[in-house]
């Protein structure tokens, strides 16, 4: 028998590469692109659920689990609710169909009010009371019961359908209730971008007033949005809630809002001592603290961070050591004693907790000052909570990102990170969104497909434009192509498209209530400086993205350039930069910069 010849190193390539584009379906574009789309979006990507009680739950984020089995891995993955066939089909046709139109300035603004609404029962499911007497199982059990009472009684007052996509993974909650009680002040982190989605007033209520306990409201990627806005949501968050401490902070201070198209992977390791902010969150400590606890190894510990970063940013190993790792077992969720003494044995406890996305895991590898916490933009990417001794004094407490109930958009919520994107049945309505609140003609630079098939005549009308097509016209400036027929993959482009947004290169600011009619007092406010100093930038640096954008903005996105060809689509992975796309600061900018202001409409706002 004749023996076969091996294959090619091209011909394995390309093997590998049909059998990826199997598990993902095969979508086009032109006339048979839509059905081909149907293929891809009716059942792909549908998560197991061999080890779930019920049908109506889509797991999220499967991990190969350990062959010792010391620790489940899935445990903690994100549980959401799913959803039916017809309806990823009905918004499916939608986005083919509806002719994007530009919303007004005010349909930016936000009331968390509207989000959160009292009368809607959107609280959390809290831990029942137990006690000695009763067993482990008995108590898991009672668990069970009150967190099957909290879903009847909160679908109960909410119509199918108008809630968000929120947390149905009990074991989640149980590590937000061991947090809560290990913790004596609280770090809640929101995005900046859109602190109101992330920040529910039932949790702050619950810690202030039931647990009595402090919460200090970290504003996280405060270099992602203009200063004005910046000062506008503290206020507006301190107008809500007066005893709410808030702090601003960011992970990489000084990087401009430059590579919107390109993402360089960094191969150096992250400055996490140079975030912006720290400081801040250590004078809120040292407020809430009033002396009960030595904060002074801390305060020395962020001073030599600081010498250590203008002296080049190297870590010496001494200071490596320092930091102890404890990993939480599930021993920690057994019944123990539960004091409810602060800062027992003069030790200050942390708690960090957020929604997925928010960057606790960057926030705690800053205050460490070294990557302790591995960082990525998938959501859930933090399985369970660990505790970090910052100082003999000072210790964090690291909780899976947790997404709450709420009335917002689910899109929304998309473009806000709490959902994985390589996990979306119908990614396009969320383009669409995107699109409608982002100039992103002059941003992306697209061209419409019906003038691709007319071979570049154009008529008298401007064309119209849907999400379907945005997502064709990014397929084709990219390159996305399907592996079988060679169409433009919508479905990768979306998903790139969703992306960019995500990591904050194609960038969607919301507003708090009122910013458009109080914009002059905001972008006049004696606190820019402050803002601009914490961002590491100069007020001149601001406006300087449309020239760069005119003089090279064509040439280093072309599908093409190699450099950045798959940039924008990685798979969710760990990234020391936390997604943004920074660059080296010895490097020159590539592609085209953007004017965030621009993307926000305030070009005056500087």
């Amino acid at each position: 028998m004749p023996r076969k010849k091996p294959f090619s190193n091209k011909q394995k390539k390309k093997q590998l590469q049909v059998k990826r584009e199997r598990k993902r379906g095969d979508a086009g574009s032109g006339p048979s692109s839509r059905n081909a789309s149907v293929e891809r979006g009716g059942g792909e990507r549908q998560s197991d659920t061999s080890d779930s009680e019920t049908t109506d739950v889509r797991r999220m984020n499967q991990q190969p689990s350990s062959r010792e089995g010391r620790y489940d891995p899935n445990r903690f993955r994100l549980h959401f609710e799913k959803e039916s066939k017809e309806e990823v089909e009905r918004r499916k046709k939608l986005a083919m169909d509806t002719v994007l139109q530009p919303v007004s300035d005010k349909e930016l603004e936000v009331d968390i009010n509207d989000i959160y609404p009292s009368e809607k029962g959107l609280s959390f499911p809290l831990r029942p009371s137990w006690t000695y007497e009763m067993s482990r199982e008995s108590l898991l059990r009672k668990e069970e019961k009150s967190y099957r009472d909290y879903l009847e009684d909160l679908h109960s007052r909410n119509p199918p359908g108008s809630l968000s996509h929120f947390e149905h993974n009990l074991e989640t909650w149980r590590q937000l209730w061991r947090v809560l009680e290990m913790s004596d002040v609280i770090l809640l982190i929101v995005d900046i971008r859109h602190p109101a989605l992330q920040f529910p007033p039932s949790l702050y209520h619950y810690i202030t007033g039931d647990v009595q306990k402090q919460v200090i409201l970290v504003l996280n990627k405060a270099d992602l949005c203009p200063p004005p806005l910046v000062i506008a949501w503290k206020h507006y968050m301190t107008s809500q809630f007066p005893h709410l401490q808030i702090v601003c902070f960011t992970s990489h201070p000084g990087q401009p809002y430059s590579t919107v198209l390109q993402k360089r992977r960094m191969t150096r390791k992250a400055d996490w001592g140079h975030a912006g902010g720290l400081i801040d969150i250590f004078k809120a400590c040292q407020e809430i603290t009033s002396g009960r606890v030595d904060l002074s190894s801390w305060e020395q510990k962020i001073q030599r961070d600081a010498v250590a970063e203008r002296l080049g940013g190297e870590q010496t190993d001494e200071g490596a050591e320092s930091v102890l790792v404890e990993h939480q077992s599930d021993s920690a969720m057994e019944m123990s004693n539960l004091s409810r003494e602060l800062y027992k044995d003069g030790v200050l406890t942390l708690g960090c907790i957020g929604f997925p996305n928010v960057g606790k895991s960057s926030i705690i590898n800053s205050l460490v000052g070294r990557k302790v916490v591995s960082v990525s933009r998938t959501p859930g990417h933090t399985k369970y909570f660990q505790t970090y001794y910052l100082t003999p004094t000072v210790k964090l407490c690291d909780c899976p990102g947790l997404v709450f109930p709420s009335l917002v958009n689910k899109q929304l919520q998309i473009l806000a990170g709490i959902y994985p994107v390589s996990q979306l049945q119908e990614p396009y309505t969320s383009v669409g969104y995107l699109c409608e609140r982002t100039p992103f003609l002059p941003l992306l630079k697209l061209k419409h497909p019906s003038l691709q098939e007319s071979k570049g005549q154009q008529g008298s009308e401007e064309p119209r434009w849907t999400a379907w097509d945005v997502c064709e016209a990014w397929a084709e400036r990219r390159g996305y192509k399907t592996a079988k027929a060679a169409r433009n993959d919508v479905y990768r482009s979306a998903n790139s498209l969703l992306r960019l947004a995500i990591d904050g290169r194609l960038c969607l600011c919301l507003r708090p209530t009122g910013y458009s009619c109080l914009r002059e007092h905001w972008e006049n406010h004696p606190d820019l400086p402050e803002i601009l100093a914490l961002q590491g930038r100069a007020t001149e640096q601001e406006g300087t993205g449309d020239k760069e954008d005119e003089d090279d903005g064509e040439s280093s996105t072309e599908p093409e350039d190699e450099r950045d060809r798959d940039a924008d689509d990685d798979e969710d992975g760990d990234d020391e930069d936390e997604g943004f796309g920074h660059r080296r600061q010895d490097e020159k900018p590539s592609g085209f910069t953007v004017n965030m202001y621009n993307v926000l409409r305030e070009n005056d706002c500087a």
